[in-house]
């Protein structure tokens, strides 16, 4: 059998090995916060943001700053249909309603137009999920947020590497979250960042993120606010302190790969990558390969051709609100987001893949096209 092709796995280098192991062997006692103020202080310098705070999980990020903004029962939270769970689950655990809409054919982001329409009284916020790498529409976005008076946020989970009109994914919202699973561009095991440009969301995040310390507070031990335990551990924060010092390598190689399955797939008809508008650079963290209808070619023959040529890869996210805890009783945005899933599929981009790599999945991809244009 041919070796296997993961569809993703992160790149460590003797740089992460060397300072994990000084984590370990050394990072206790007046250290046991060191790395973690590195880490933060270098993805701040990085997204060029005024504030940063590293957390266990995207997840525990989007909880805290949710919470910082008062999001709460009667409140609403409008975000695209086609989301991986985890950017609405925080709203939800805060008693928010989600409201899901429509995302873009080109973008397969959020539709800034569905969203104007979708806007209640009760609309607090609207999360920008920048997906896979793509970019969200963020001038019409926080044209709108400042015309209603609503905080738009940015769900950067997938987006390390992107930029907005020279503006980098996750800095132009109200605040941003960051992931570093061990799926993504940069990773720390598990792992996340809050990152904010307002002083006084920041100083409400910094104490909801300490079990509700505030800094000003003398006494030890001495909670002022119910708060949350999203911090991440010294040994995680030495991983993200490597993995900044390579960020542009780690961000170049992903787009390098991305080029490749440009060039070898983007002529074919009816078939769809990740978009690059004008003013634009992803960091294309995940390539995906979207098919028109008219081909006839869904996710399922494309991954059962890749299973057998051993080759991993990941179905495009599914609606929410065809999830169990949401069917029924949110809306569904229908349109793209219901259609997009079906006949679309991430392909393999992990930094260390070769070119015979590529190879064998463009070829997977080649052979069904040509079967499905005769």
């Amino acid at each position: 059998m041919k070796p296997r092709i993961q569809y993703t796995q992160p790149s460590i280098s003797e740089l992460e090995v060397q300072y994990v192991t000084d984590a370990a062997r050394h990072g206790w006692g007046p250290r046991c916060y060191e790395y973690i103020e590195r880490f933060e202080a270098a993805f701040r310098r990085h997204l060029g943001v005024k504030h940063a705070i590293a957390t266990s999980s995207c997840t525990g990020a989007m909880h805290m700053g949710l919470a910082a903004l008062g999001v709460g029962p009667g409140d609403e939270v409008i975000l695209a249909d086609t989301n991986w769970i985890a950017s609405v689950a925080p709203a939800v655990h805060l008693g928010a309603t989600p409201v899901f809409v429509d995302i873009c054919q080109e973008s397969w982001c959020l539709d800034a137009a569905r969203v104007e329409e979708a806007i209640t009284p009760r609309t607090r916020v609207i999360i920008a999920v920048h997906l896979y790498g793509n970019l969200c529409a963020m001038d019409e976005l926080l044209a709108i947020g400042k015309r209603y008076g609503i905080a738009v946020i940015e769900d950067a989970a997938e987006a390390i590497g992107s930029e907005w009109q020279g503006q980098r994914a996750g800095s132009m919202g109200r605040f941003g979250v960051f992931s570093f699973h061990g799926t993504k561009t940069m990773t720390t095991g598990e792992g996340g960042m809050f990152v904010t440009n307002d002083d006084e969301l920041f100083e409400r995040v910094l104490s909801l993120s300490n079990h509700g310390r505030v800094k000003e507070q003398t006494r030890q031990f001495w909670p002022d606010l119910l708060g949350f335990k999203y911090k991440i551990s010294n040994l995680q924060a030495a991983l993200g302190c490597a993995q900044t010092e390579r960020i542009d390598e780690l961000i170049e190689r992903k787009r390098a790969i991305m080029a490749v399955y440009r060039e070898r797939l983007g002529h074919l008809s009816g078939l769809s990558l990740n978009p690059q508008p004008e003013g634009t650079r992803i960091g294309a963290w995940m390539p995906t390969v979207v098919f028109d209808t008219a081909l006839g070619i869904t996710r399922e023959r494309l991954l059962s051709r890749f299973v057998a040529d051993n080759i991993d890869a990941r179905v495009f996210f599914y609606p929410l609100s065809g999830l169990p805890m949401f069917q029924g009783r949110v809306p569904a945005a229908g349109g793209h987001s219901a259609s997009i899933p079906e006949r679309a599929v991430n392909l393999p981009s992990f930094h260390d893949m070769t070119d015979a790599d590529i190879d064998r999945v463009c070829g997977v991809v080649e052979a069904l096209h040509g079967e499905a244009r005769r």
